[in-house]
């Protein structure tokens, strides 16, 4: 008798111990986040717990300090209890971390992408999405836009923005603007092409991106066109003819002379534009804050708009704003299937449920690529706005961030300082042409 007490107490104990075994199995991290930007750590701490809460998920995130990403996934990705969710620096990144990124494009979270161009893909599969996006292109004061199709004078048969959709319209609208300068009440019609040393980047990267998207989409060895121009060691610069129309019409009919662009920055540009001194300026969405914050600032918040960089390519007439971003999220494709789908899971939550979404948008400040926000769920300013248009519009096709395959700082630098050259008269454009050719092939 007492042996079969002591028999049922022993296993008594064991079944609580095998219990106890599994609630904590329960409580071990399902999902493990590595975080690339400290500046939103504590929110994402924040949605971790509410996720929990909400599912029981635990989720855990870890936030590697700044610059140090990738030196803390090369560290973190070897452990056993490695993330199962981490980022990669767009096709530059994957290029490095393919190993690890799992396939999702049977996923919920791809198939919310509003622009499924943007995920990075390679033979046929699906290695990570954007989470966040920024776009730039001419951004333009439609007041004064109204203003000159107004006029009983003009030379054009263009009456809104909306009907200019190639160059050449673009071109004989500028340049009619131009001379109704008075009649607009305005100084020039884009603002200082600045570059000063350190302020060309919207030139020599921003501008150059679109000739060379062009080139390298034409490459039919890769599905994706930046992976193109990583792979690509000598360039053709066969769209130089586009990009040098674009470039003059900046400069020819700008607010500065061109032996004075030397000396303009970024930030004087965005002072014209906010103070109504000219039509349009080429940046990015990042620009509302800048013109926001100018004092005197008289362009209306409802007047502030986007339209695509038109060089003459063939086929341009459904461009859209050029759209990208450095920030995309993959998958462990070494964790568990469990794992994935708990991983995947979290974040289709994030970027589809009310919670998650509030989250992403007032609290991360997000523009997001999908199409689960709706345009009450978007980030609260005209060109954040306009960005998130141009992604839903169907009609469009987006010109991604090519750049990121540029082969180096020098390499754009020197572009740059070609360019300067060329406005000033110092370079002919054949010159400038061979060196962006000649030092892509050096730096590469």
């Amino acid at each position: 008798m007492k042996k079969r007490i002591i028999s049922f107490l022993i296993a008594v104990v064991c079944c609580i111990s095998c219990l106890s075994l599994a609630g904590c199995g329960k409580k071990k991290s399902q999902v493990y986040f590595l975080n690339f930007k400290p500046e939103a750590a504590s929110v994402y701490e924040e949605i971790a717990k509410t996720y929990e809460e909400e599912t029981g998920v635990k989720v855990k995130v870890v936030t590697a300090a700044a610059n140090t990403y990738e030196q803390t996934l090369k560290s973190e990705i070897a452990k056993s209890d490695a993330p199962t969710i981490f980022q990669v620096n767009g096709p530059i990144g994957y290029d490095e971390w393919s190993d690890y990124c799992l396939d999702i494009k049977d996923s919920k979270l791809y198939s919310f992408l509003s622009d499924d161009s943007l995920a990075i893909k390679e033979d046929g599969g699906v290695y990570a999405v954007p989470y966040v996006v920024e776009g730039y292109g001419i951004i333009y004061n439609n007041a004064i836009m109204d203003k000159y199709f107004a006029l009983k004078n003009k030379k054009t048969d263009i009456d809104s923005v909306d009907e200019i959709d190639s160059f050449e319209e673009l071109k004989a609208v500028v340049e009619d603007m131009s001379a109704n300068l008075e009649a607009l009440g305005i100084d020039g019609v884009f603002a200082s092409t600045s570059l000063a040393s350190g302020e060309d980047w919207r030139w020599q990267t921003h501008l150059l991106n679109i000739p060379l998207y062009h080139e390298f989409r034409e490459n039919e060895e890769y599905d994706d066109p930046t992976l193109a121009g990583l792979n690509t060691k000598d360039i053709k610069f066969k769209y130089s003819d586009n990009f040098k129309k674009v470039f003059d019409l900046y400069t020819e009919n700008s607010i500065t002379g061109k032996t004075l662009l030397g000396s303009k920055s970024t930030a004087d540009s965005m002072a014209e534009f906010a103070l109504g001194q000219v039509a349009m300026v080429q940046n990015g969405n990042w620009a509302w804050s800048q013109i926001a914050e100018v004092e005197g600032n008289t362009v209306d918040e409802d007047d502030i708009k986007f339209m695509p960089i038109y060089t003459g390519v063939e086929g341009e007439k459904n461009q859209g704003l050029c759209i990208g971003t450095e920030n995309y999220i993959a998958i462990n494709k070494n964790a568990t299937e469990e794992q994935q789908k708990a991983s995947l899971a979290f974040l289709e939550w994030l970027f589809s449920s009310d919670k998650g979404k509030d989250y992403v948008t007032n609290r991360l400040d997000f523009i997001t690529p999908f199409k689960t926000f709706s345009e009450d769920e978007l980030p609260d300013d005209p060109l954040a706005r306009e960005v998130v248009r141009y992604m839903n519009d169907d009609s469009y096709e987006t010109v991604p961030w090519i750049f990121t395959s540029f082969p180096s700082e020098e390499f754009k630098s020197s572009v740059g300082s070609g360019m300067l050259d060329y406005v000033q008269g110092g370079k002919k454009w054949d010159e400038l042409a061979k060196i962006v050719k000649d030092k892509w092939k050096s730096e590469r």
